[in-house]
């Protein structure tokens, strides 16, 4: 599965927050980007973030001079990071939430940054959707399932655990609402009903 970090882009363009708008819009300009990353002060301060957003509705709507005003008087700071490490569903899950289009990536200094398009142009989401990689998984761990059960018996840790892991991934994958859990569903019911005995299955359904 992508990561914020195999789509991200690294060669971030940052500005200083005393700058001024100007210089701001002239560097996007001449860069071609629709945010620049505030650089921090110190090593301990937080990184910021301006767009074109931020210039529009902050500065032109009200008709004042992009010469005067500061980039720090109209930037998000702190502003949201993401983790490298963080999946691309859960990127998009967090600009979804919070309405944000891109953000930077940090680890203890400023990576990259990742944005909406990065997610849709340098993604694998079309090609590996989580609701159908999550249910061939699934489909797996059952199969794995049963032949642990089959060969180690239906009481034994080992069939537990196997079974336990299938319950982990239905999980997930309702957590996601992904689509075609109930045939996963049905499949450790199916086997309970066989081994009504079994310890996972008592505590399925232990009242």
């Amino acid at each position: 599965m992508m990561k914020a970090e195999d789509i991200m882009t690294r060669n971030v363009v940052t500005i200083r927050g005393s700058a001024t708008v100007a210089e701001a819009v002239g560097l996007m300009k001449d860069k071609g980007l629709r945010a620049l990353v505030v650089d921090r002060r110190h090593e301990h301060d937080a990184y910021g973030i301006v767009t074109e957003t931020d210039i529009v509705y902050k500065v032109t709507a009200y008709g004042k001079d992009p010469k005067q005003v500061r980039i720090y008087e109209i930037m998000t700071k702190p502003c949201i990071i993401v983790n490298p490490e963080l999946s691309v569903e859960y990127v998009a899950r967090l600009f979804a939430n919070t309405g944000i289009r891109r953000a930077p990536v940090i680890q203890g200094k400023l990576l990259g940054i990742i944005s909406i398009t990065d997610i849709l142009t340098k993604s694998d989401f079309v090609e590996s959707p989580k609701a159908i990689v999550l249910e061939e998984r699934i489909q797996q761990a059952i199969a794995q399932a049963r032949s642990i059960c089959t060969a180690q018996g239906a009481y034994s840790k080992a069939c537990a655990a196997a079974w336990d892991e299938v319950e982990e991934l239905q999980a997930e994958a309702a957590h996601q609402k992904a689509e075609g859990m109930e045939s996963a569903k049905h499949s450790f019911e199916e086997y309970c009903k066989d081994n009504p005995e079994a310890p996972e299955c008592r505590r399925q359904y232990k009242a």
